[in-house]
C-alpha cells in the first residue's frame, strides 16, 4: 500500500486530519471524557488546554491511536483509527509523530541512536542514511552537538528537543505533545515554544500540543480546545478561545479562584487561625 495514497485527500472531505466525533472514555466507574466532537486542520498548531484532571491526556491517547475511546470514533484523513485494519494502522502509525511529557529517551541509546530508532525499527534505509538523516533532525533541533552523548547528560530542555527530533524522525504530518514546556524555565519553555513553531511553518506539520501553561498556548496556538470535567467547554480561534465569556474558562485564563474554591481557602484559613 502506498504511504502517500493513505493521507491523501479522501471523498467528501475539508482540511480536517483528525476528527473525534461524540467520543467518550471510561474507566471502571469515572467518565474522563464525555460527547467530544472536535476536528483538527491540516497544518495548524491545535492545542488542548484545561486544568488537572480534566481529560487532556486521555483525550492525546484517544487521538494519536494509542487508547481506544468506549464510545464514539477517531478519524485520520477520514479513516476511522479504531477499526482500520493492521496494515492500514500501521501506515497511519507511521505519519504520526509522539512527544512525551518526560521524553522518554531510552537512557541506554544516545541522542542519535535515540534519534534514529524509528527509522531502524521502520524502514529498510541504509546505516549511513539513517545516521544522515538522525543527524539531519537533531541539526533541526539545535541538538547536533549532543549528539554522541546520553539522556542523562542532557539538560531538561535538550531532553524535550531529543524527542521532538525523534517525534519527526519519519517525516510525520502530524505529532502529538505531552505538556512540551512542563518542568522547564520561561527562557527555555519559549525556546521549545518556537521550535514547535518553526517546525509548523517549514515544514506544515499539524501539531496538537496538550498544556497548561497559559502563555505557551497562546504563543503557539492557531486553535484552542478548552476541556473542563470531561466536557468541551469552549473551542475556536485563540483569541476566540481566550475572551470567551464562560466564567468557568475566565477563571481557568485569568488563574483565578472559582467561589467554591474561595470559600475552602477561607476554611482553611479560619482553621490555622
Amino acid at each position: 500500500m502506498d504511504l502517500a495514497s493513505i493521507l491523501s485527500p479522501q471523498p467528501r472531505r475539508t482540511d480536517d486530519l483528525v476528527r473525534a466525533v461524540a467520543l467518550s472514555t471510561v474507566f471502571g466507574e469515572r467518565t474522563v471524557l464525555e460527547g467530544v466532537d472536535l476536528a483538527i486542520r491540516r497544518g495548524e498548531v491545535f492545542v488542548i488546554m484545561g486544568p488537572s484532571g480534566c481529560g487532556k491526556t486521555t483525550l492525546l491517547r484517544n487521538l494519536c491511536g494509542l487508547l481506544p475511546p468506549t464510545l464514539g470514533s477517531v478519524s485520520v484523513a477520514g479513516h476511522d483509527v479504531y477499526s482500520a485494519s493492521p496494515e492500514l494502522l500501521q501506515h497511519l502509525r507511521l505519519r504520526t509523530g509522539l512527544s512525551f511529557q518526560g521524553g522518554a529517551l531510552l537512557g541506554s541509546l544516545t541522542v542519535l541512536d535515540n534519534v534514529a530508532l524509528p527509522l531502524r525499527e521502520n524502514t529498510t534505509l541504509p546505516d549511513d542514511v539513517i545516521v544522515a538523516t538522525a543527524r539531519m533532525k537533531l541539526d533541526m533541533v539545535g541538538l547536533l552537538h549532543a549528539a554522541d552523548l546520553l539522556p542523562s547528560s542532557l539538560s531538561g530542555g535538550m531532553k524535550k528537543r531529543a524527542a521532538i527530533a525523534r517525534a519527526i524522525a519519519l517525516d510525520p504530518d502530524i505529532v502529538y505533545f505531552d505538556e512540551p514546556s512542563a518542568g522547564l524555565d520561561p527562557i527555555t519553555a519559549a525556546e521549545v515554544d518556537n521550535l514547535i513553531m518553526k517546525l509548523n511553518k517549514v515544514f506544515g506539520i499539524t501539531m496538537v500540543v496538550v498544556t497548561h501553561d497559559l502563555p505557551s498556548a497562546y504563543t503557539i496556538a492557531d486553535r484552542i480546545v478548552v476541556l473542563l470535567g470531561g466536557h468541551v467547554a469552549a473551542l475556536g480561534d485563540r483569541d476566540e478561545v481566550w475572551h470567551h465569556r464562560d466564567p468557568r474558562i475566565r477563571d481557568f485564563i485569568e488563574r483565578r479562584l472559582s467561589a467554591e474554591d474561595s470559600r475552602g481557602m477561607d476554611v482553611i484559613a479560619h482553621m490555622e487561625v
